[in-house]
């Protein structure tokens, strides 16, 4: 049975990946407080992380909220489930294929472009519309 942190954290990250059903969080307690260890499919770790790392810090600081108020002390960690050499790996190896002409057309536009298109603004709403949700969650 997962826990209200595990769900929590489970919640804001389906909504971030593309491959919502490989999204697992695991809780470990030690005396340092309570650990979360996060693994997602390789594809979208680099959605998790953010640029900078500005996505999952801001994730950790929506526990941090979270911690305050259940009086525990929140720790993340996005664990890697890359076991052929990670996250880069898999972007230089998928980086090779493209310039080799060996992806078809639908795994070229996996990623929203980025371009202030109809899509992005699509995108903003959504999440505007989700971030007015969780407006309503009692935590």
């Amino acid at each position: 049975m997962a826990t209200i942190d595990q769900q929590f954290v489970e919640y804001i990250v389906k909504t971030l990946v593309n491959n919502p059903d490989k999204v697992v969080v695991d809780r470990e307690i030690d005396e340092r407080g309570v650990l979360l260890s996060l693994s997602v499919d390789p594809e979208d770790v680099g959605r998790v992380i953010g640029k900078r790392g500005a996505t999952a810090q801001s994730i950790r600081t929506l526990l941090r909220v979270l911690g305050t108020k259940n009086g525990a002390r929140y720790n993340l960690k996005v664990v890697n489930t890359d076991d052929e050499g990670g996250y880069r790996a898999s972007r230089e190896t998928r980086a090779n294929a493209e310039a080799a002409g060996e992806l078809r057309d639908d795994e070229l536009e996996d990623e929203a472009p980025m371009d202030g298109g109809a899509s992005e603004n699509a995108i903003a709403e959504k999440t505007r519309a989700e971030l007015a949700d969780l407006d309503d969650l009692e935590i």
